[in-house]
């Protein structure tokens, strides 16, 4: 009996460690709220931020964890925007709902598209994502009567919770709604990533016919996370055009799945905190060059690319792993 109460506990799996919460990862949120007192005059950038974040996690969950190569991501975030874009001017304003709605509609064409190329691999799955965002590119385009095309289409939407009116600057309220989401939703991808199923997701990365001849369903694994990675794209797309009140075909656009993409690479692939770094580094560089040179001219993507050159060259993987190897060198010194 006693030997039984003395014997120590079992280990526990490493899962389960895994998913632990470190203290370390605190840190975004707390500066996330220590941007919105410190530098009032920024909080558009910061939700726009934060709106990018979401998406580039919603990203990682294809290129980071399960090894799908996408050029057309967008399609999922351009689908989101759209339809709580068109909710709204029909007179559906109320933005949660709005983003549910979001969700399931990029969820269906996740679904519909991924049980199709995902069959395929390599480039031709590239040729053919990016296919798919040029045609609802296009799309949106020629049906300007319902879109607004290129001129957009301007909406306003109901207080959240009927109380909170939609608000960029003085209360905050477009931040707080979109910090909120991110973080409901990264709590989710943080318990995919860390799950048997996110175990099973980096298996089909490192070996997808390993993981199938030991009996893995890979195909329906695959169009699964899918399908769940077009749910929040979609929903990134909800909150970007909600905080801005007005849509255009920019969401569709070929180029913002280049930019996500250099988001995630910039920050770290396969990191859960690698979209944060990726995407804020983008943006600030993207908004201080402007600045700087005092003018709208994308000037600032060659700076873009000598950053992501130096990070495919010296920090393979990404900003992240930089500060990461700076912690473990300061660690080491202290010891």
């Amino acid at each position: 009996m006693l030997q039984a109460i003395a014997a120590p506990t079992e280990p526990l799996h490493p899962l389960l460690r895994a998913h632990r919460f470190r203290l370390y990862e605190a840190l975004p949120w707390l500066l996330a709220i220590a941007v919105f007192f410190v530098f009032p005059g920024y909080r558009l950038l910061a939700t726009q931020i934060l709106c990018m974040i979401l998406f580039a996690l919603s990203l990682d969950l294809l290129v980071g964890y399960t090894g799908i190569a996408t050029l057309g991501h967008t399609a999922f975030f351009g689908t989101g925007a759209y339809v709580a874009a068109l909710l709204a001017v029909n007179g559906w304003a109320e933005p949660l709902s709005g983003l549910l709605f979001a969700a399931l509609s990029a969820a269906l064409l996740g679904g519909l598209s991924g049980w199709v190329v995902l069959r395929t691999h390599g480039l031709t799955l590239l040729m053919l994502t990016m296919a798919l965002t040029i045609m609802l590119h296009e799309l949106a385009n020629d049906f300007d009567d319902i879109t607004g095309g290129f001129d957009g289409i301007n909406f306003e939407n109901t207080p959240i919770f009927t109380l909170f009116e939609f608000d960029p600057i003085w209360f905050g309220v477009n931040y707080w709604y979109v910090l909120a989401v991110l973080f409901v939703l990264f709590l989710l991808i943080r318990t995919i990533v860390y799950s048997p199923f996110g175990r099973m997701l980096i298996g089909i990365r490192e070996n997808s016919r390993r993981m199938h001849a030991i009996g893995t369903p890979v195909h329906r694994r695959m169009v699964a996370i899918y399908v769940i990675s077009s749910a929040i794209a979609g929903v990134a797309g909800a909150l970007w055009v909600q905080v801005q009140g007005n849509i255009t075909t920019a969401v569709l656009s070929f180029e913002l799945s280049g930019e996500v993409l250099i988001m995630l690479i910039l920050g770290g692939t396969g990191r859960l905190y690698g979209a944060f770094v990726g995407a804020t580094a983008f943006k600030l560089l993207e908004n201080s060059t402007e600045q700087i040179l005092g003018t709208d001219q994308p000037y600032w993507m060659l700076a873009i690319g000598l950053l992501l050159v130096l990070t495919v060259l010296f920090a393979r993987r990404g900003l992240l792993g930089l500060f990461e190897d700076a912690a473990a060198l300061f660690q080491r010194e202290r010891l």
